[in-house]
């Protein structure tokens, strides 16, 4: 009997998939209780988060795909009224308006998107298979900008780059031409010197600091610094746990959010920085299967995103950490301190269980 209900309990998880996540969360809360000089009080909150996101997980993952894609018109008119809202009723804090008061408790719409965006994309772009063509392509790029353009004017370039690239990639999986991404491209690099002079001072500093830190090293360049030095001084196999200098002598900045991967580099070098990489290769790979794998168009282009953004996640972060890109206040997935993050990549990750379990059934 426990048997039985043991395989009901497990019968929409891709056991593969979650075994690259939870080893990924055992290393994330490794490090952070190191990060946190051993407080084992925060630890127990971000397992605590890791609990609630796997619990969302599960829910998502047995809910068949055509009813997730029921949810993706809904779903996306809900997170673009919240922004809205944000734009108009939100709360400032550090010159951002980001969050928005709902009944008891308040929320940061933005973090909905990450999934309804490409949610959205891929039931409307589904929806149009037999006849798509070059209309539909232009009406899933207005989809994408109105909540891009809303979220850049709160502003939080991080979060709009991200969701960007999740609906670029769906664009692109469902077929979008090379002439028209590269026209696109070079669009954006006639323009860069208009876009230039509409982003705000701080994100002006931040890219000329990429370029050169150590014009104001004890400013806009300290957290480029300091984990750079994080990253060299731990060498091939790392100053060993609880051993990082930069983190416990409080020279590094965000250390148990966006720069704790140069804990975890600092601390188990570059064979730990391999082992990690392994991993996430695991994971995208493992998605990537589930994508080609799915019988139809929706979930294929839905599995995809969801598993490219995850790549991107991971790629902006530690290009971030490592300084060749400006920091744009991106976590490392499954890694950073953090409930919300945690609960949006374990929904879409249930969502990839949910495409792959429920595969044979659509197929029959």
């Amino acid at each position: 009997m426990i048997n039985r209900l043991w395989k009901r309990l497990t019968a929409h998880i891709d056991r593969p998939l979650l075994g690259f996540i939870l080893l990924l969360m055992l290393i994330g809360l490794l490090v952070l209780y190191s990060a946190t000089d051993r407080d084992l009080g925060k630890t127990t909150s971000q397992m605590a988060n890791m609990v609630v996101a796997l619990a969302f997980m599960w829910g998502v993952a047995n809910v068949p795909p055509q009813h997730i894609a029921r949810l993706a018109l809904p779903m996306y008119a809900v997170g673009l009224l919240l922004l809205v809202g944000v734009a108009l009723f939100g709360d400032i804090s550090h010159g951002a308006r980001r969050w928005l008061h709902v009944g008891v408790t308040r929320i940061q719409p933005s973090e909905i998107m990450k999934l309804a965006v490409p949610l959205m994309l891929a039931w409307y772009l589904d929806k149009r298979e037999k006849t798509l063509n070059l209309k539909d392509y232009g009406v899933a790029v207005v989809l994408l900008a109105a909540p891009v353009g809303l979220i850049v004017k709160q502003p939080d370039l991080g979060t709009a780059l991200l969701i960007s690239a999740s609906g670029f990639y769906v664009l692109f999986l469902a077929g979008l031409g090379w002439r028209i991404i590269l026209g696109l491209a070079a669009a954006f690099a006639v323009s860069a010197p208009i876009l230039w002079s509409l982003l705000h001072d701080y994100q002006r500093q931040r890219i000329l600091t990429l370029l050169d830190p150590t014009q104001d090293p004890l400013g806009a360049g300290y957290h480029i610094i300091q984990s750079s030095i994080a990253l060299g001084s731990g060498g091939i196999f790392g100053k060993g746990w609880f051993n990082g200098t930069q983190a416990h002598l409080d020279f590094l900045p965000e250390r148990t959010t966006d720069f704790i991967f140069a804990v975890f580099a600092e601390e188990f070098g570059m064979a730990g920085n391999l082992i990690l990489l392994v991993l996430y290769l695991l994971v995208i790979g493992r998605g990537l299967i589930i994508a080609a794998k799915a019988p139809t168009l929706f979930s294929r282009l839905l599995a995809g995103s969801i598993t490219l953004t995850l790549f991107t996640y991971a790629f902006v972060n530690m290009g971030m950490v490592s300084g060749i890109l400006p920091v744009v206040g991106v976590p490392l997935p499954l890694i950073s301190y953090g409930g919300t993050s945690m609960v949006t990549l374990l929904l879409g990750f249930g969502m990839l269980m949910s495409i792959q379990t429920h595969r044979k059934l659509v197929q029959s």
